[in-house]
Parts: structure tokens; C-alpha cells; sequence
């Protein structure tokens, strides 16, 4: 018989709490995340089937895999599911976005800054259609990581249009 006690591993969240990710996924599709806090996120989307939607406060389950792998996951207002495995030591990530079918077919409705829209986001999902819901499963390259501290109210604070010209082109 297993222990329970045993299965969860211990959780040093302090590697990647605090911390700025900027990632290209192998779609072409750019994001920025910040783990603002354990519960916490915050992210702006660049490019992609949504690109120009982003998104403060999202509640989020956050837990350490193994030593330095971390799963973030989440449910948006839209319906939409989100898993993100971060690996900062190697560079990289693997997200897993699941679209509901009125976002896989039109996602411009969320293209917005989603805290003034919440019930209307929640009036889109709820309209539907949820199905077929539409898996996308990628890998991206983490090109630029900084510690920008716990709860910064000021590392996503604007929409991605509103950003210098190459912001996403960052690297370190």
C-alpha cells in the first residue's frame, strides 16, 4: 500500500514564481506569461488564433512536477483550458490550449482585454457550441526569462498593441 503522504512531492515554487516568460511556440504563435504569485498569472497573446488578448488575475493551479518542472493550469471564462509545462532550466515549454468550438471557429471575440469583458466572455461560452473542442499541443522556446517579482502590477499592464516596436523580439 502506498502512502499518500508520499505521492505529493515537496513544492519549492521559488524558481519560477515572480518570473517573466516570452515564448514562441513551434506555430509561430507568441505569448508572454507572468507568474505573479502561486494562484496567480498574468499573459498577453502577440500572434496566434488569438493574438491581442490579454488577461489579468487568472487563478491558476501552480505545482513543481519534479525539481525545476513546473505545470500551471488553468479554465478561462471563455471555456477555454489551458495546461502549461515550464521547464526554465532548458529553455522551454509545452503548452496545451483545449478551444471550444466557438473560439476555434471565430476566436475574435476574445481578442480583448478580458477583465472589462468577463461576463460577457461568460455569455460567449455559455452560447457555445463547446464541441468539438479543439486540442492544440506545442512545444515553444523560452527567449526571454526575468525575475520581475511577486504580485508587479506593472509587468503586464497594457494591451500587446500598445508595446514598443520589437518588444517581442526580446531575448536574453
Amino acid at each position: 500500500m502506498t502512502d499518500l503522504d508520499q505521492i505529493t512531492p515537496a513544492q519549492d515554487l521559488t524558481g519560477i514564481v515572480g518570473w517573466l516568460f516570452l515564448y514562441t511556440y513551434a506555430n509561430g504563435w507568441v505569448y508572454e506569461l507572468y507568474i505573479k504569485n502561486e494562484h496567480t498569472i498574468d499573459y498577453r497573446i502577440h500572434t496566434g488564433h488569438v493574438g491581442g488578448r490579454w488577461v489579468r488575475d487568472q487563478t491558476v493551479d501552480l505545482v513543481e512536477l519534479c525539481e525545476g518542472v513546473y505545470k500551471i493550469s488553468w479554465t478561462e471564462p471563455t471555456g477555454t483550458s489551458v495546461v502549461v509545462n515550464v521547464m526554465p532550466g532548458l529553455g522551454r515549454l509545452h503548452g496545451t490550449i483545449f478551444f471550444p468550438a466557438w473560439i476555434a471557429q471565430d476566436g475574435s471575440k476574445t481578442v480583448i482585454y478580458q477583465n472589462d469583458h468577463l461576463d460577457e466572455m461568460r455569455a460567449h461560452r455559455d452560447a457555445g457550441p463547446t464541441h468539438p473542442i479543439k486540442v492544440v499541443p506545442e512545444f515553444a522556446q523560452i527567449h526571454l526569462a526575468e525575475n520581475m517579482g511577486v504580485d508587479n502590477e506593472d509587468v503586464i499592464a497594457t494591451g500587446p498593441e500598445n508595446l514598443p516596436a520589437g518588444y517581442v523580439f526580446r531575448r536574453n
